[in-house]
């Protein structure tokens, strides 16, 4: 593994392991994020209060099913959503999506 200082980001042009390691990656990449301010809700904006020129995006967790039961839909269905909600951030737009419970207290 390459040695790289704490919060410069990492060149990709070697070669990567065979199969995805988290710890690998996020070793590598954790630092960088940070630094970055990825982890921040008003990413790109110099404080919270300060209004987005790009936009809010806000995506609201609907509800299981009338079942009330989980099932493989519900993964597909919050991947989806997390995909989503990334690009939006991507976009630097200020995005809102907090996964956990609905409003029943059933976890999504």
């Amino acid at each position: 593994m390459e040695v790289i200082a704490p919060g410069e980001k990492k060149d990709l042009s070697g070669p990567l392991p065979d199969a995805y390691s988290p710890r690998y990656v996020e070793a590598q990449w954790y630092s960088w994020w940070e630094k970055e301010g990825f982890f921040t809700p008003e990413y790109g904006r110099p404080s919270i209060d300060a209004p987005n020129p790009n936009g809010n995006f806000v995506m609201i967790i609907p509800p299981p099913n009338v079942t009330g039961s989980l099932h493989l839909g519900h993964a597909l269905t919050n991947a989806i959503e997390d995909a989503i909600t990334r690009y939006h951030r991507m976009k630097e737009r200020t995005t809102l999506w907090v996964p956990g419970c609905d409003h029943a207290g059933i976890a999504t």
